[in-house]
Order: structure tokens, then C-alpha cells, then sequence
């Protein structure tokens, strides 16, 4: 089975995905942050480096649902193929940080790839407001992240809403603004409860 945690930048996907894998005993796949070569240079010059950094992920996600596919676990994935392309990808094209020539070919590879592999079977996302955004990125304080503009955040807001109100899978929406699942453990057992009935039919009690 494979499970998926969208959300914005700030919205805590990382974490729930740990403390998910953790819980239930799945095996987490994390996105390419950390060592990604292309991401302090692409905040410094977002429309310099948007086709790089975004194929990179792209290779990088792929490879993580190959892989997926061959698993017989539950694997739950930081960040999704498709979020990558219709979320971010499909901003920088909007706001001119993609060239319509580099957009169409990044287009071409991504319908390849996702010709060969599969929805999750469960996508979790994580909706977040602009303010508490920006105070969670603030809080965990990397130095590439504290020029991401407003306008960004909110065009990237506004494309996850549209993404999910068209998605065509089973989704999972979590308002995240109101919850501190990280220290708050009846925090994290409504989002346990909503997955649970999710995927096994069960309802919570409370």
C-alpha cells in the first residue's frame, strides 16, 4: 500500500510522515531536501534554477514510486510526484520561472513516467494558511527558506486547493492551522482516527 502527505512548505509533512511510520509501523520515504544540490541556488535565483531543481525532484520521486511498486510494505511517501508537477512546477510556469520551452519539456517526461505507475492509495493533505505557513517556516529557521515571498506561498496555496478539489483519488484533508500533532497527542489520534476510517472503515468515538 502506498500512502501520500501533501501540503505546502511549512505545513508539517515531514513530521506527520515520521510520527505515521512510527505509529502504524510503515516505512517512510523522505523527500530529497536535505541533499537536494540545487535548492539554495534556487531560492537565491528561483527563475535560474526552477527547471533544474524541478527535474531533479522529479527523477527523485520517480525513482522512490519504482520502488514503491516492487514493496510488498506500507510505504507512506513525503511529497508526491504529482504535487511536485502540479503544484510547484505549474507555479513556476505561471509566475515566468519557467520558459514554456523548458515547461513542455518537463510535461513530456513527467506523462511518460506517470504512464508507468500509480496513484497513492490513500493521499493525505495537510491544509495550512499563509500565516501559520510562514510561522512554522520561520520557526524551523533554514537559512534557504526565509526569502520564500508571500506571493509564493500563497500561489502555491491556491493550486493545492484546485489540486485537491480535482483529485480523482481517495484523499484524506487535515486543517492543520488547529492542530499541534507534533506535541499534542490527542492531536495526532484525530488524525489517526480520520486514517483509520480511511483505509479500514473504522469510525472514531469521539
Amino acid at each position: 500500500m502506498h500512502i501520500g502527505v501533501a501540503g505546502n512548505i511549512g505545513s508539517g509533512k515531514t513530521t506527520l510522515t515520521r510520527m505515521l511510520a512510527e505509529h502504524y509501523g510503515w516505512t517512510p520515504r523522505f523527500e530529497s531536501v536535505t541533499y537536494n544540490p540545487y535548492l539554495e541556488d534556487y531560492y537565491k535565483n528561483i527563475p535560474r534554477w526552477s527547471y533544474n531543481l524541478e527535474t531533479y525532484f522529479l527523477a527523485q520521486r520517480f525513482k522512490d514510486l519504482i520502488e514503491i511498486s516492487k514493496s510488498d510494505k506500507v510505504i507512506i511517501q513525503d511529497r508526491t510526484l504529482y504535487e511536485g508537477v502540479y503544484i510547484f512546477v505549474a507555479n513556476n510556469y505561471a509566475m515566468g520561472n519557467l520558459s514554456k520551452r523548458d515547461y513542455e519539456t518537463y510535461m513530456d517526461l513527467f506523462n511518460v513516467m506517470a504512464s508507468l505507475v500509480h496513484e497513492p492509495d490513500l493521499l493525505i493533505y495537510l491544509k495550512c494558511s499563509i500565516p501559520h505557513l510562514v510561522w512554522q517556516i520561520q520557526k524551523r529557521g533554514r537559512d534557504y527558506e526565509q526569502s520564500i515571498s508571500l506571493e509564493y506561498l500563497k500561489g502555491l496555496n491556491d493550486r493545492y486547493d484546485k489540486w485537491i478539489s480535482e483529485y480523482k483519488g481517495k484523499v484524506l484533508t487535515i486543517d492543520k492551522d488547529d492542530l499541534d500533532f507534533e506535541n499534542r497527542p490527542e492531536d495526532f489520534a484525530v488524525i489517526t482516527d480520520k486514517i483509520d476510517a480511511a483505509l479500514y472503515g473504522l469510525f472514531s468515538q469521539a
